[in-house]
């Protein structure tokens, strides 16, 4: 089903009387293959790229279906039409950090291969020689990535690399693995793994030769235990570990950046009862659907005692892309919904006619403009000094804006598009922050 469907997905849509009646319309014989014809139940993620080539790499959050991928794909690879047939490869390898986490996870896991494979066509392993054999004749043996040199010498016309985001050894037992990759018309080789930061893995990523799909764990949750699913979102969304380990992202600091994604999960928190709340905007220099998004960003202080001693709590990201109109009525529905003290807009691009646009809506409310002198990454420093400090809290994961935080650098930003998140963020924490610091230390001159 090449169309984005599974079948799983299409008895979802049915009532219990009309998956009945389909089950009911299906011969004895398909009924008992039903089970095991993986490629009417697979997710799309699950499903191998058409088109030429090398390499696939399944991405996906914890119990998003990898494993399940990687051992149909080498069930698909090694099976004939028969169980005596002869498939498309006969000498695979099966590499994970270790042989014990192949030999559980590949061969006998629930995902398995051995799980996965009907009783007529299961292989027989054998352990003394740590290898899976199929009546065919195909051969599948199984290699840790941390003994490289293990793989110096074997062939193979397939390949399985598991977790391939945590091998110690990555480099070195993934070189000797493609010197080995050798036999029949066109070797291929599967990768399944959770995104971790890896030089290794992004270099793959980035080959002409590669391609990669991705799901995040909900995309399984047919097959999870629902209270692990809640329990696991309610305790790690939006954080850095979260995204890694549930949405499957590759999150990768940027040499020099301002903000680190690790720092960022260490300043989360919920918001106290606040002295003072903004809304701080930083519109797009145009408001067509092909424009830069309108950065707008909730946040309030807690000014107890000096301003060294003060907190600042970043509440909401309600950034959206739209007309100009779109942009000033949402932000000025967030000042209503939060009953903040004023709403800050930067005016570099609109000039006088952001106040006229935001006022026309609403003609009362406390309104602030305000202008860069600077670049951003210097209006940035300043604001990035506040969250070494322990100063800034987010209460809640807003990874759009925290992507653009850690893709900021002195030298400007590295990320693409505009930083329209972090410039209304930056102006938010300046009126919260910085200018009510500057004026309460300014020194006094004395009149003579």
């Amino acid at each position: 089903m090449r169309d984005g469907r599974c079948l799983s997905g299409l008895l979802g849509a049915l009532d219990e009387d009309e998956v009945g009646a389909f089950l009911d319309s299906l011969s004895p014989n398909a009924l008992l293959a039903l089970p095991w014809m993986f490629e009417v139940w697979a997710l799309e993620h699950q499903r191998p790229p058409e088109g030429d080539w090398t390499t696939w790499i399944v991405l996906g959050g914890r119990g998003a279906g990898k494993t399940r991928a990687g051992a149909e794909w080498v069930r698909a690879q090694v099976e004939g039409a028969r169980s005596t047939d002869a498939g498309r490869c006969r000498r695979v390898a099966l590499v994970a950090e270790t042989i014990e986490q192949a030999r559980e996870v590949m061969v006998f896991g629930e995902s398995g291969i051995l799980a996965c494979s009907p009783p007529d066509r299961r292989p027989e392993w054998q352990a003394t020689r740590k290898r899976l054999v199929w009546e065919n004749g195909a051969v599948a043996e199984i290699y840790s990535a941390s003994n490289p040199e293990s793989l110096r010498g074997p062939q193979f016309d397939c390949a399985w690399s598991d977790e391939l985001a945590k091998w110690k050894q990555g480099q070195d037992a993934w070189d000797m693995l493609q010197f080995g990759l050798r036999l029949g018309e066109q070797p291929q080789q599967v990768v399944t793994t959770t995104p971790r930061r890896s030089k290794l893995l992004n270099g793959l990523l980035s080959e002409g030769r590669t391609v990669s799909t991705s799901a995040p764990t909900e995309a399984n949750a047919a097959n999870l235990a629902e209270s692990f699913l809640e329990y696991v979102t309610e305790k790690y969304a939006g954080s850095r570990l979260g995204r890694q380990e549930l949405q499957g992202e590759i999150l990768s600091d940027v040499e020099g950046a301002l903000w680190s994604f690790k720092a960022l999960d260490g300043c989360r928190a919920a918001a106290p009862e606040l002295d003072r709340i903004v809304v701080a905007v930083d519109p797009p220099v145009t408001g067509h659907a092909g424009s830069d998004e309108c950065g707008i960003i909730v946040a309030g202080v807690l000014s107890e005692g000096p301003p060294q001693d003060w907190r600042a709590f970043v509440l909401e990201d309600a950034s959206v892309r739209g007309s100009p109109q779109v942009w000033a009525e949402r932000a000025l529905a967030k000042v209503r919904e939060y009953g903040a003290d004023r709403l800050v807009a930067e005016v570099n691009q609109g000039g006088d006619l952001v106040e006229t646009l935001v006022r026309s809506i609403d003609p009362l409310v406390p309104y602030r403009g305000v202008r860069a002198t600077r670049g951003k990454a210097a209006r940035a420093e300043p604001v990035a000094a506040l969250y070494e400090q322990g100063r800034v809290a987010h209460c809640g994961g807003f990874s759009a804006l925290e992507d653009q935080m850690c893709a900021m650098t002195v030298s400007g930003f590295a990320g693409k598009g505009s930083p329209d998140r972090l410039d209304a963020l930056v102006w938010a924490l300046n009126d919260l922050m910085i200018v009510p610091a500057s004026a309460f230390l300014r020194p006094r001159v004395r009149g003579l």
